[in-house]
């Protein structure tokens, strides 16, 4: 018996009968040997740990652009704190942790720079349907190692491309928009818990909003504090989850759920929308609709920049796609220096 065979038969052992089992697996879009030391759900977090992609989360914009201090969020400590999150719910729920670390870890792979500013810019320009959960499953699909993907599990791929929620509820109604797994489910989640926390944390450090600005309701029903919020969120989503004819429903009680509701609005409001953040998203718009025609306008470059990034181009796929692909990829400070770059005049001397 290999080291992953022994561990898969322990996972029954203390896995709940709703946690996904890693030899249960759907499997690879294309089939390989098992690793005899890591479960396939193991392997899937290796690989996005190594990916190109992952390490360009450090400079991606989580909701201020280019902040200066470190103390600011970027996508990659946002993705971290997802990671955190959905493991402790996971680790009370008896869940598979290693698939909840996997789907988390990647969640975000496809996010453009400069945020959902940058994002909002590429489904102006390139097509209504772009999403940055979209964009992520094509990342580890198609985009990296030069064409050939990471080639991730089902289960991994399903929690990437629904794991996003917009505007919607925290929890759907409509069972078809939520993740094939209950991991998948838990990173859904544990996603809106991380960043209205860390959002709100950060507005306030900026100055964008004060702390007596937060709505009363959401002190009195998770917290005046970061940790305070986190646990509360935490702790309510394992006591309120229940199973329903042998199906694990996950769910939260409708106090602490409604305040979640109100705080996200409070952040859209006056965070997301407020005038010092959305001047600045007016500028990265600017960049990015510059860069964007300029690359659909100059196939040489285009390529150089392909080669540089190591993203594969397919002459399947028309220019316009081609270069979503490359602006998506794009670190925020590296769109800035390429806009400067091609767009600013040079001293001679």
């Amino acid at each position: 018996m290999t080291i992953r065979e022994d561990f898969e038969k322990r996972e029954k052992t203390f896995l709940s009968p709703h946690g996904c089992l890693s030899s249960k697996s759907r499997g690879r879009r294309m089939a390989e040997e098992k690793c005899p030391i890591r479960t396939d759900f193991q392997r899937d977090k290796d690989r996005i740990v190594y990916s190109n992609a992952f390490r360009r989360l450090k400079h991606k914009t989580q909701v201020f652009l280019s902040p200066l201090a470190d103390e600011y969020r970027t996508r990659l400590t946002h993705t971290l704190e997802v990671v955190r999150i959905s493991r402790v719910i996971s680790r009370a729920m008896r869940l598979n942790e290693d698939l909840t670390e996997a789907i988390a870890l990647a969640h975000d792979l496809g996010h453009t720079p400069f945020g959902h500013s940058g994002e909002a810019t590429l489904r102006e320009l390139y097509s209504e349907k772009f999403t940055h959960n979209k964009q992520s499953l094509r990342v580890v699909d198609f985009l990296e190692k030069d064409g050939k993907g990471l080639n991730l599990t089902y289960e991994v791929r399903d929690g990437i491309l629904k794991h996003s929620k917009g505007y919607g509820k925290v929890i759907p109604d409509n069972p078809k928009e939520l993740p094939f797994t209950h991991e998948a489910r838990v990173v859904r989640i544990a996603d809106i818990m991380a960043y209205l926390n860390h959002d709100l944390d950060d507005a306030i450090r900026s100055g964008v909003i004060k702390s007596g600005q937060i709505p009363e309701t959401c002190i009195q029903y998770i917290g005046s504090t970061h940790s305070q919020r986190a646990l509360t969120m935490i702790k309510d989503l394992i006591a309120s989850s229940k199973t329903l004819d042998g199906n694990l429903v996950l769910q939260m009680s409708e106090p602490v759920e409604t305040a979640m509701t109100t705080l996200r609005q409070f952040l859209y409001d006056n965070v997301y929308r407020a005038p010092r953040v959305h001047k600045e998203f007016v500028k990265a718009k600017k960049i990015l609709s510059e860069l964007f025609s300029y690359f659909v306008e100059n196939q040489d470059q285009l390529k150089e920049e392909l080669n540089k990034m190591g993203l594969a181009e397919s002459l399947r796929q028309t220019k316009a796609r081609v270069v979503c692909d490359l602006i998506s990829s794009m670190t925020d400070r590296y769109a800035l220096s390429l806009y400067s770059k091609i767009f600013l005049p040079t001293p001679l001397f």
